[in-house]
């Protein structure tokens, strides 16, 4: 796979699901599983008992893997969902929102 439309460091929003309508920043993407984590989306937590190591016990909330297909970037201009298109500006391949014409940096 050449270069990706959504990549770590992109604000993206979420398109369904139960945090439909949410906004974060990725923090990983595997490309071969069609997955990406976002940053506070998607939470599950896991209950631990006590034991040697962690006496106390208690509930570990983290991140879980996401649908690539679920999110979509957010525009640079207004945060709403946008799609990407890829133009050469100054000899340069950027990625550009196609809802405004802007440049993604990233």
């Amino acid at each position: 796979m050449a270069s990706a439309k959504i990549k770590k460091g992109d604000q993206v929003v979420v398109l369904s699901g139960k945090d439909k309508g949410r906004t974060g920043t990725v923090m990983q993407v595997m490309p071969k599983d069609g997955k990406l984590v976002v940053d506070g989306i998607n939470v599950a937590a896991r209950h631990r008992k006590p034991t040697q190591a962690n006496p106390q016990g208690g509930i570990d909330r983290a991140p879980a893997p996401m649908a690539i297909a679920k999110v979509a970037v957010a525009d640079p201009k207004d945060g709403k969902p946008t799609r990407v298109r890829f133009e050469e500006r100054d000899g340069k391949k950027v990625r550009v929102a196609v809802k405004s014409g802007e440049a993604i940096d990233g």
